[in-house]
């Protein structure tokens, strides 16, 4: 199983940008999709971001198209999710989550918290008005 850590969480104020960074453990970083997703109060898990093995492939929620940029550095065993133009209603809790290796299907298919298997702790992020 991959330990992730999230890191980059922070209060700020609406139309800012903020960037987060998770760091997988393990030798199998490259072999996994990875996601992002998001918890605000009282609502359920919802889906932000995942992106494929390379980097190559990316999906994104209606919500955050335009706005969020997932990346990752093999090299780094780190996924990142840039923040751009941030919202009140982006407000949340932000979590990484990692796929199993192997079987991959392409980014589009990665999109419930099901297709995950490792969690991060979370990271809050707050946006202000």
């Amino acid at each position: 199983q991959v330990q992730l850590v999230e890191s980059g969480g922070g209060l700020v104020q609406a139309g800012d940008s903020l960037s987060l960074a998770c760091a997988a453990s393990g030798r199998t970083f490259s072999s996994r999709a990875m996601g992002w997703f998001r918890q605000a109060p009282g609502k359920e898990r919802e889906f932000v971001a995942s992106i494929g093995l390379s980097g190559g492939s990316t999906t994104y929620a209606d919500s955050v198209k335009g706005r969020f940029t997932i990346s990752r550095d093999n090299a780094k065993n780190t996924v990142y999710l840039q923040m751009n133009s941030l919202k009140q209603e982006d407000t949340a809790v932000y979590y990484c989550a990692a796929a199993m290796p192997g079987s991959y299907r392409g980014s589009s298919a990665y999109t419930s918290p099901s297709d995950f298997h490792s969690w991060g702790q979370g990271t809050q992020v707050t946006v202000s008005s």
